[in-house]
């Protein structure tokens, strides 16, 4: 078994990659500031881990902490396109210094590999689908700048110094614990928690636009996969991981009427500014590569989620 650490572990997607972790017998430590992250996300795993109240942006802290590690999540992020518009230099300082600095404490430990939470926001607003990982990137944020960089950077630390890193591109992760209080909560747990509560979910724009929405328990397993996979199926580079389809936001709140067992209709508002009008994933070259393969679909994650919200209320 293994030592890992993952960074931003108290948040939606780190928690749910340490709860998979400990499942499958690893050691765990769990790196967060807790800016966005939250210890409830792993009350109930607190015991079986070592939790760091820490920032990934403390060089020190990083080379110290990642000695006797065998693999590095790393899901630390500000992840939130309307956040990054707002104040470019944190997400900046976050999202691409602080990726640098677990890159570098990573190779300076001799980590045997780094998992990165890349995004689709790079693909911007292409035309072409599905999203294939060799289109040439079209950032439209702050947010999608930082991300591609940070690609950059796992892509320069494989081929300069042999550092194993390889990168996921996340499409539209969604499912328990995400959480629909911020003001840049994603769009899922925001329908569902108005829903549940009778009031009608808000759509910026026409709510035609299409996203390849993508349940917690297939971006945990490509996680997973991806740090066994072998070295050379992997290191320095670049998959999608998403579902393989699209859904537009008005169909999504359809299908989330049709699981409530209600009849709402959303309100629509003004679109935000940097936000992609179509996406859904290639993820051919995860599945030959380390054989991904969704493990629940849109409607079984929803049904799962929406099960969920209910009894966290």
């Amino acid at each position: 078994m293994a030592k890992c650490l993952v960074t931003g572990g108290a948040g939606f997607i780190g928690s749910s990659i340490a709860r998979r972790l400990i499942a499958d017998g690893h050691t765990v430590l769990v790196l967060d500031n807790l800016l966005t992250g939250n210890r409830e996300n792993i009350a109930d795993i607190e015991s079986q881990l070592r939790f760091i109240n820490g920032d990934i942006r403390d060089r020190e802290g990083m080379q110290t902490l990642l000695q006797g590690v065998d693999y590095v999540f790393h899901q630390a992020a500000l992840a939130s396109v309307p956040w990054s518009v707002r104040d470019s230099w944190l997400n900046n300082d976050i999202n691409v210094n602080g990726t640098l600095s677990v890159l570098e404490a990573a190779r300076a430990a001799r980590v045997r590999r780094v998992i990165y939470a890349a995004s689709s926001a790079i693909y911007g607003d292409s035309e072409l689908l599905p999203k294939v990982e060799g289109m040439p990137p079209q950032p439209l944020s702050p947010y999608a700048i930082a991300k591609y960089v940070g690609e950059l950077y796992c892509q320069v630390f494989h081929s300069v110094y042999g550092l194993e890193a390889v990168a996921l591109r996340y499409f539209n992760v969604f499912g328990p614990r995400q959480d629909p209080k911020s003001e840049y909560a994603a769009v899922i747990p925001k329908f569902i928690t108005a829903m549940l509560q009778g009031s009608a979910p808000t759509i910026f724009g026409d709510g035609e636009q299409t996203r390849d929405f993508t349940y917690i328990d297939n971006v945990v397993d490509a996680n997973v996969k991806a740090a066994m996979a072998p070295s050379s199926a992997v290191a320095g580079r670049v998959f999608n991981i998403g579902c393989g389809d699209r859904v537009s936001l008005n169909t999504l709140v359809r299908e989330l009427n049709v699981i409530l067992g209600s009849s709402m209709r959303p309100v629509y508002a003004e679109g935000k500014i940097g936000d992609v009008r179509d996406s859904m994933a290639d993820i051919s070259c995860a599945r030959m590569a380390f054989d991904y393969a969704p493990r629940a679909t849109l409607a079984e994650g929803l049904a799962k989620t929406v099960e969920w919200y209910r009894g966290s209320r």
